[in-house]
């Protein structure tokens, strides 16, 4: 019987060839991670992520996000809500997790009426309307996992 390092020495055991714009995934599929204080955008969002076919993890604050980063899990796209607030907003959230992790696609969802002034975001944030259609977040997580791909 053949050793996998003799499979792997003939070449027949290769990986697949990995496609322009393909993200680097987890053996977990695409894991998004939502940050948000409310239960109920929390719910809504994981759901339509779910049905986008994607995995959901949920937190509800900006240190719990900061956490799951800090811990190694495998997380691709990060969605969190505008409306976290206090030590560690959203846009601050946003730019740490780009800090510790440079190819995480951040979406930040925010409802765009509040005159709340935020701080600048990291380059090749996504800034989604929470006013949007339901199918939007689900491209908007397509659009981030393409941004980070490149």
């Amino acid at each position: 019987m053949r050793s996998n390092q003799d499979i792997a020495a003939s070449g027949s055991f290769r990986r697949a060839a990995r496609q322009p714009g393909d993200a680097q995934r987890s053996c977990y599929g695409i894991q998004v991670l939502v940050a948000g204080r409310r239960k109920h955008w929390r719910d809504d969002v994981s759901a339509q992520v779910r049905r986008a076919g994607f995995n959901a993890i949920m937190v509800d604050s900006a240190v719990d996000a900061l956490t799951v980063l800090a811990l190694g899990l495998p997380v691709d796209v990060l969605v969190t809500d505008a409306d976290l607030q206090g030590a560690l907003c959203c846009s601050q959230l946003a730019a740490e997790a780009r800090l510790m992790r440079p190819n995480l696609g951040i979406v930040l969802a925010s409802d765009m009426n509040g005159g709340e002034e935020r701080a600048p975001l990291p380059p090749d944030c996504i800034v989604m309307a929470e006013s949007n259609e339901r199918s939007d977040l689900a491209r908007t997580v397509r659009e981030a996992l393409a941004v980070c791909a490149s």
